[in-house]
């Protein structure tokens, strides 16, 4: 038998990519809570047009993560549940960053590198001559933060509101800590072998060209999934599914459970001990015997099952630091609230305020007459503002606060919710690409019959979890 640990988003695409390689696989999905889709989750309020979103609910449709869950998505049969935003849209046009006490439209552009835009005080495109003149690191760097890494290649302004406040939005991390080599592993390597980002671009780029050859011209293309193409034809900037983010991980459990696959949430994972080539499972107190374990859950977790017989292994996965953020939704009865559209705005934490970002979900997708709001708090800094236990009251008058500083708004919401997320976001700190493979390493040379994936290791978003389930279930050789 075959068990995967957890039933968010990379476990659920774990058991798919199991039975696409294995369709008759007996095969147990255990979920400890009582709800599949880990931090994806949708509360949804069709009467009244709107819904709210406590995690994840955009997927953007570039890149090899990106077509793979296309396809995923098509394999489903939810094609036609596809909400896309093009390139063109307002909210994939308008980003903005709240720096200098007042929101800063971001460059979409060439023209907007050639002039100065604040926060900026010189015009971006001097960042790009930096890099061209700052020359090669001078020790060779094994891994370095993205903070020190953009400072050093592009300067502080860059640094300070571009990539720290970037990261606010992508893990809620702090750039200082965050690792380059995980995050912008190309960027880093194109410095460290050709002495620059942008004269690594430049010479690849030459290098590409000058390889075409007739038989690599002939050369079939991979085959892309037919929704992939249409994202690429009609220019996608990114896209949801209709019915909220949570139509995916929904979607994905009838169709395994169609298939035969038996999810069991609300359980108990107790115990977990390796004998030879197998693993015996404790769940709510009954044992089994796997022949092989999937591991989606974070990978604190998995090291408290671990210590006993493995305490190196479990010392590797407990180093992955996790933070906690509070996501708040609010529901505005007019439509006409915001001064600006756009996909919302980040705050870099140089501003020292106790708010990541906030995101106009009703400019990116229909909302009838609401305006939608998502603010994001916390984070790395999360205990900084809000001590160890703040209160639902707490942190949305924190968040109203900050709303109506930022945006003017001075009416309170019709409704809304307050999403504290507990260690729900691993930090890919300097050392992480390291930290991954030593883990994997160990595993495999101890033949232990389990597999990771998931945020912990591979990548925070849906792209990336989704392509963690698909490329290590690949590996795996089922008897």
């Amino acid at each position: 038998m075959t068990a995967i640990l957890g039933a968010g988003i990379s476990g659920l695409a774990a058991g798919h990519y199991l039975l696409r390689k294995a369709p008759s696989l007996p095969l147990t999905i255990y979920e400890a809570t009582d709800r599949v889709g880990g931090w994806i989750r949708t509360e949804r309020f069709f009467d009244n047009g709107y819904v709210f979103e406590a995690g994840p609910r955009t997927i953007r449709p570039k890149g090899p993560a990106a077509s793979n869950t296309l396809e995923l998505i098509e394999d489903l049969g939810l094609a036609d549940q596809v909400y896309s935003i093009s390139s063109n849209h307002t909210a994939a046009r308008n980003r903005m960053i709240y720096a200098k006490g007042k929101l800063n439209l971001m460059p979409n552009s060439l023209g907007g590198i050639l002039k100065t835009v604040p926060p900026f005080t010189k015009p971006l495109y001097f960042a790009a001559l930096r890099d061209l003149l700052a020359g090669r690191s001078k020790n060779t760097l094994q891994d370095e933060s993205m903070y020190s890494f953009v400072e050093r290649r592009f300067g502080k302004e860059i640094a300070d509101y571009a990539v720290s406040a970037m990261l606010c939005g992508i893990c809620a991390g702090d750039a200082k800590q965050i690792s380059v080599k995980f995050l912008m592993k190309d960027l880093f390597e194109r410095e460290q072998q050709h002495g620059g980002v942008i004269k690594g671009l430049l010479k690849e780029a030459l290098q590409n060209r000058n390889k075409k050859s007739p038989t690599a011209q002939n050369t079939k293309p991979t085959q892309m999934a037919k929704l992939a193409e249409r994202a690429k034809a009609e220019n996608w900037s990114i896209y949801s599914i209709r019915g909220g983010l949570q139509t995916l991980p929904e979607t994905l459990t009838n169709d395994l459970q169609a298939k035969g696959v038996t999810i069991v949430t609300g359980t108990k994972f107790e115990e977990l001990t390796f004998e030879g080539d197998q693993i015996s499972l404790r769940v709510d107190g009954r044992e089994q015997l796997l022949k092989h374990l999937v591991s989606s859950i974070p990978s604190y977790k998995l090291a408290r099952h671990v210590q006993k017989q493995h305490p190196q292994l479990a010392s590797s996965l407990a180093s992955i630091p996790f933070v906690d953020v509070c996501v708040i939704n609010l529901q505005y009865r007019r439509a006409d609230i915001l001064k600006q559209d756009g996909f919302g705005f980040l705050v870099p934490p140089i501003e020292n305020l106790p708010i990541l970002g906030v995101i106009f979900d009703s400019c990116c997708f229909d909302m009838d007459d609401n305006t939608i709001l998502t603010v994001m708090m916390g984070g790395a800094w999360f205990e900084k503002w809000f001590g160890k236990d703040p209160s639902d009251e707490q942190l949305l008058n924190v968040a109203l606060k900050n709303v109506q500083k930022i945006l003017h708004i001075d009416q309170q919401p019709d409704s809304y919710k307050v999403n504290v997320l507990r260690k729900c976001i691993p930090q890919y700190t300097v050392g992480h690409h390291q930290r991954v493979k030593a883990i994997r390493d160990y595993i495999e040379q101890h033949r232990l019959p389990i597999v990771l994936c998931g945020a912990s290791y591979d990548g925070v978003g849906v792209n990336d979890v989704i392509l963690s389930a698909r490329t290590n279930v690949d590996k795996m050789e089922l008897n």
